[in-house]
């Protein structure tokens, strides 16, 4: 039996399915390739190249291979894109929750781990957010993770599916050398990218109420995130209960100052960033609680920030032929 991985030629995706095999754990990968790499999926995992808006494809895949459960992480993640796409971005996200689900009850399986995410809480007003803050969300992205959570609830109630959410916050570092982060908007590519083509990074804001005046993030390491999977996995395959979402977040943050700073340490590439006006909407503080998801999940934060940098850097050097 194995675990189908949605969007598992993803960045995450790609670690997640890795580390189910490290457990133990056989998966199957289902992707369609418009943001994932082909080569991101060991060549030994089986592989079908295709939509999760594809019943029949799913139908298909639940048919050849069997299927104990599913982690989840399929969809289109551009939170500031989704404001222009929200049509696209319903599609993938909640329409094709909707065909994932229904293929799931036609095939018999009921287990399901997914990929949300803190954009359901759009701007917290709390410093600490828990899984018991308000949801608020602030982009048609961070309204269709929600959506998707309600729709794993409803499903619960309709039938027995066995579910649970985890809601990631910065997600950052690499695993393996050749597993990188190819998002054209997520903030280390962004880094990486200007200081190879000689720009100089920008800090948007300096003076908020915070000890060094930059915005504090959550980012936790995308192989302590993977791990946080398999432990849910096996929960589920144990019968033991689960949360309906839990925070995978660090409890404390670190300020763009701080990012920068590693930056400049890990890459070897010194640098003053710019400092530039606000953008309108960012909060001072974003940092998540983790408490449930230590106690349920065994998750702790394995990587220290410079650990994440320098981890990314090798995976964006490797990509680029320098290593």
């Amino acid at each position: 039996m194995s675990w189908l991985v949605t969007g598992g030629a993803g960045y995450i995706g790609a670690h997640v399915a890795r580390a189910f095999r490290a457990a133990g754990l056989d998966v199957v990968v289902i992707d369609d390739l418009s943001s994932g790499h082909r080569d991101f999926v060991q060549p030994d995992v089986p592989f079908v190249e295709a939509s999760i808006l594809d019943g029949a494809a799913l139908d298909e895949l639940f048919a050849t291979h069997p299927i104990d459960g599913v982690v989840h992480l399929a969809g289109y993640k551009y939170a500031g894109e989704s404001v222009k796409r929200p049509l696209h971005t319903y599609e993938q996200n909640v329409t094709g929750t909707v065909t994932l689900l229904t293929a799931m009850q036609r095939a018999g399986v009921s287990r399901i781990v997914f990929s949300s995410s803190a954009g359901v809480y759009g701007t917290p007003t709390v410093e600490l957010v828990t899984e018991t803050t308000a949801t608020t969300p602030e982009s048609p992205y961070g309204e269709t993770k929600l959506i998707g959570e309600w729709l794993l609830k409803d499903q619960g109630v309709a039938t027995g599916l066995v579910h649970t959410s985890l809601r990631y916050f910065n997600v950052v570092g690499s695993g393996a050398p050749e597993l990188r982060d190819t998002s054209p908007h997520n903030l280390f590519p962004l880094v990486f990218r200007a200081l190879d083509e000689g720009r100089v990074p920008k800090i948007f804001g300096d003076d908020y109420p915070t000890p060094d005046g930059t915005c504090i993030r959550d980012y936790v390491h995308v192989a302590d995130v993977a791990q946080a999977h398999v432990a849910a996995a096996r929960r589920m395959l144990a019968g033991e209960p689960l949360e309906p979402v839990y925070n995978l977040g660090s409890g404390s943050g670190s300020s763009v100052k701080q990012i920068m700073d590693a930056m400049a340490a890990g890459t070897g590439i010194r640098f003053d960033p710019e400092i530039a006006p606000r953008r309108p909407g960012d909060p001072a503080r974003t940092v998540a609680d983790g408490t449930l998801a230590a106690r349920d999940l065994d998750w702790a934060m394995t990587n220290t920030l410079d650990e994440m940098v320098s981890s990314a850097w090798a995976s964006w050097q490797t990509a680029a032929g320098r290593s």
